[in-house]
Parts: structure tokens; C-alpha cells; sequence
């Protein structure tokens, strides 16, 4: 049973175990015809409702969520994570970023940079890229023989189910943005001064390999998409939208786990504070 808002299906995002994902025929500027305000009073409504379930997450201590964010170059992974978790507490609330390994991670296997950073009970931690890095840009650069990273696909399933097993709540979005799009945001952070800052000569050569990632995606989506951890293809052109969706997904997700507040201390009842 659907918790979403009235008229609004966030399971149609969802990634069927086995399914064939076809990015290109996936729509990536929804709005459901929701006008700009209607979508920031969900939004609002949504961030209070994430922020009161993070803070019983926490006080509880019982449950551990780990949220995936993965996209091209601008797709709006950071704009995801600052205006979705924003008033949530940052003392329940983690953020690990993997980028460029460095020469100690690249001694060890793929995952061994990962494990530290998944949370612990009570804990909501994001990663903004992630183990995922090691069946994208790995296969795009062809940094290592297909052999090596087609076996990867397995071990990450396994990796999330034994988390899973262990008691973590996984929740995966991809943000699906058009060429269009990524292009309109490079322009906008070459000429707005204070986004220079975002740009790097060195996206253009990533852009110039835009296919090859849509493929990468795509298979990372069919095959690592599981009850466990399902991804979420969430059209993202729009970032309203895309900020309602990722929201009430995490909303419902939260709902689901039943959480109930820590039983208070016995004889509370007569205490006075002077």
C-alpha cells in the first residue's frame, strides 16, 4: 500500500529486478503538471515530515539508512542532498563523497574505501557517488579489463544484501538528466561568477562520452537493482520535481520501518525542576 501523496505514484520509478532499462526512452522533465508552487508546498511539507522521522530515526538507534546518489556531471546530486535533508540533524545525518581514489585505496579492492562509511544504528548517511564509481567511470576510461569490472556487478549486489541482512535500509536514486540539461548548467556555471567554481575544462571530455555512460548507467540499473536496494530512475530536468520524488520516497521509506520512540526513564512522573 502506497504511502505517497494523493495522485502521486513514486513506485513508477522504481527499477524492477531484471527489467531492461532503456534511458533513452525514459522521460527526464516531469512535472505531472504540478505548478512551481504546488511542488515547493509539497516539498516543505515533505522536509518537515523527513526532518521529524530522521530525529526518531536517531533517537531510536535501532535502524541504519544508506542512501545512493548517482548522475552524470551536474546532474544535481549536491542540490539533492542540500535541499531534501535540509533541517534534518547533522548529528544523525552524514554525507561521504567518493571521488578520484587515492594511491592507499587503490592498494586495496574496490570496496574497501566504502564499508567505513555505511552507517551505524540511528544513522542516515548519502553517498554522493559511490561504490558505484567502480562499474561507470572505471568502464567508460577502460581502467580495468571488462572481465574484471562485469564481476563487479555481483559483488556490490552481494555487498548491499549482506548489509541488508544485517539491518540497513538501502534506497538508490539515479538522476536522470537530458544532454540538453547538462549542457544548460555548464553554460550557467560558466557565466554565472560565483559557479565558476563547479566547472572543469576536464567535463567537456566527459560530456564528449555521454553515450558510453548512458550505457553504463543503464546496465548498472538492471542489474544491481534489488528488493533490497532498488534504484529509483528519477526525472531530473525539473529540480522541484526531482526534490518531491526523492523526498517522499525517503519519507515512505522511513514510515516503513515503524520506529517508535525510546521508552522514557521509569518514575519521570513526580520529578519538579526547581
Amino acid at each position: 500500500m502506497s504511502d505517497d501523496a494523493p495522485g502521486f505514484d513514486t513506485a513508477r520509478f522504481v527499477v524492477r529486478p531484471g527489467a531492461v532499462v532503456d534511458l533513452a526512452s525514459i522521460d527526464t522533465d516531469v512535472d505531472d503538471g504540478l505548478s512551481e508552487r504546488e511542488l515547493e508546498r509539497r516539498a516543505a511539507g515533505l522536509n518537515e515530515e523527513l526532518e521529524d522521522l530522521q530525529e526518531l530515526l536517531y533517537a531510536e538507534g535501532r535502524h541504519r539508512v544508506l542512501i545512493v546518489l548517482q548522475a552524470i556531471d551536474a546532474g544535481g546530486k549536491d542540490g539533492t542532498i542540500r535541499h531534501v535533508f535540509d533541517g534534518t540533524n547533522p548529528q544523525g545525518v552524514k554525507v561521504a563523497s567518493f571521488k578520484k581514489p587515492s594511491e592507499t585505496e587503490m592498494a586495496h579492492d574496490y570496496l574497501w574505501r566504502v564499508h567505513p562509511h555505511v552507517p551505524a544504528n540511528g544513522e542516515m548517511t548519502i553517498f554522493n557517488r559511490s561504490h558505484y564509481e567502480d562499474v561507470l567511470i572505471v568502464r567508460v576510461h577502460d581502467l580495468v579489463p571488462p572481465e574484471r569490472w562485469q564481476r563487479r556487478y555481483s559483488h556490490i549486489n552481494d555487498f548491499e544484501r549482506m548489509l541488508a541482512d544485517e539491518g540497513t535500509t538501502i534506497v538508490k536514486f539515479f538522476l536522470h538528466i537530458s544532454k540538453g540539461e547538462q549542457k544548460r548548467r555548464f553554460e550557467e556555471r560558466l557565466s554565472v561568477g560565483h559557479k565558476n567554481w563547479k566547472f572543469a575544462k576536464g567535463d567537456l571530455a566527459e560530456r564528449a562520452r555521454w553515450d558510453d555512460y548512458q550505457l553504463a548507467f543503464a546496465e548498472m540499473l538492471q542489474r544491481t537493482s534489488q528488493p533490497w536496494a532498488p534504484w529509483y530512475i528519477v526525472p531530473a530536468d525539473d529540480k522541484d520535481f526531482r526534490n518531491v520524488v526523492v523526498s517522499q520516497v525517503l519519507v515512505n521509506t522511513l514510515r516503513g520501518l515503524e520506529m517508535q520512540w525510546p521508552a522514557p526513564e521509569d518514575g519521570l512522573e513526580g520529578i519538579v525542576i526547581d
